[in-house]
């Protein structure tokens, strides 16, 4: 196990990351509305706008760090990334322009494109054999930004629409620091290589890595789970809401168990399930549980009994740190950055694609010319997706290809 306080600092760091769109979604159509002048509708296309241009960020910027930190080690890009971060947050809690919101958003989606390097500080540190369960920290942290994102905003919404940006400028800015006292360098110089840009970016990474056996099959796996799993930030307020009419409140205390399941799932319950199973049967045991469970989201009748089912609809979630242990143990050292960046690369894709693909899916199925109406069809197409994760992997098992 890495040591505790430079642990402590890269879950935090994670936790930030996850919380960056989290937090400000409760007072984006009032910041918006504030800086436009102009009706909710207009100010819901500009929230669609700004939120497709940090996860693009993500995208395109997310093996760029990776490769850097290659280069330079984790902790200077580490900590240089957190400092631009908090910076970005003041400057989005002081803009009067929705120029200057996007070019926040824009910067916002690059600064915490952190992920890659973060995920590969943890594999400079782990043993061999304990990759996987401490990559399960990475989803924990993840899953507890989820939550406390808009818990934090919600709260902070209070004391007005920028307060929640200079909330989180604040917990960027103390994490920088606690940073700079307690963060070692973890990659040793020998294994540091030079900076390329053709491998700096998404295509020149997947060129590159997609070269290692079995792994370019493995990232089609990765993409299509995270367009799966997800459905649930997508579509989960417009489906609770259509089918069980849930309040906002409902909504918010529904998600934020649903990633608590998460975290404790990835963060604890794998550490328990691994050694016994091993990484290849976790994996195909995750996808397992998770087709289950969308199929039973998408025809369960009442609102109640799919509160209690969340914990188990979040078993799923096994498979992701499991998969990531497979394809960590495939890279040399001193490629853990450009795989963990191309990973974060494949994750924003899928969070640009997932929310177009379910909220079309899900228009389609539950409006007034629906030619079946069905609000869990999103579940439904989680379902079959899983279903594919599930025989491309078995079809190309990681033991059959030397992995």
């Amino acid at each position: 196990m890495p040591d505790r306080l430079p642990l402590i600092f890269i879950i935090i760091t994670l936790v930030i990351d996850a919380m960056g769109i989290g937090i400000i979604m409760p007072v984006m159509p009032d910041l918006i509305r504030d800086v436009t002048g102009s009706d909710l509708a207009h100010a819901a296309m500009w929230g669609g706008v700004l939120a497709t241009s940090f996860a693009v960020m993500q995208f395109l910027f997310s093996p760029v760090v990776g490769n850097l930190s290659d280069r330079f080690g984790r902790r200077p890009v580490l900590l240089i990334s957190m400092f631009t971060m908090a910076l970005d947050y003041l400057v989005m809690a002081l803009a009067g322009t929705v120029w200057l919101l996007l070019a926040g958003r824009i910067f916002g989606g690059i600064s915490s494109a952190t992920q890659s390097t973060a995920t590969a500080f943890i594999a400079d540190v782990s043993k061999p054999g304990e990759k996987a369960k401490n990559f399960g920290l990475v989803s924990a942290a993840f899953g507890v930004g989820f939550v406390l994102g808009p818990v934090l905003g919600g709260l902070l919404a209070a004391f007005g629409p920028r307060a929640p940006f200079v909330g989180a400028a604040a917990l960027a800015l103390a994490n920088f620091f606690f940073g700079v006292l307690v963060l070692p360098e973890s990659l040793r110089k020998d294994l540091q290589r030079p900076f390329e840009w053709r491998r700096a970016n998404p295509l020149g990474a997947l060129r590159q890595i997609g070269r290692l056996s079995g792994l370019r099959t493995l990232l089609v796996v990765v993409f299509l789970n995270q367009i799966a799993f997800f459905v649930y930030p997508a579509v989960w307020a417009y489906f609770t809401r259509e089918k069980f009419d849930w309040s906002p409140a409902m909504v918010g205390y529904s998600l934020a168990l649903f990633g608590v399941s998460v975290a404790l799932v990835q963060g604890g319950l794998i550490r328990a399930i691994l050694p016994r199973l091993g990484e290849e049967r976790t994996v195909r045991l995750g996808f397992t549980l998770s087709i289950i469970a969308f199929f039973l989201i998408a025809l369960i009748p009442n609102g109640w009994i799919i509160l209690a089912f969340t914990p188990f609809a979040a078993l799923g979630g096994i498979a992701t740190p499991a998969l990531q242990g497979i394809m960590s143990r495939r890279v040399a050292d001193n490629q853990q950055g450009e795989l963990q960046g191309l990973l974060s690369s494949v994750s924003s894709v899928g969070m640009i694609l997932s929310p177009l693909l379910m909220t079309q899916t899900f228009a389609f199925f539950s409006g007034s010319e629906a030619p079946v109406y069905l609000p869990g069809a999103p579940f439904l197409l989680s379902m079959l997706l899983m279903a594919v994760c599930l025989i491309v992997f078995r079809a190309t098992s990681p033991s059959r290809q030397g992995l």
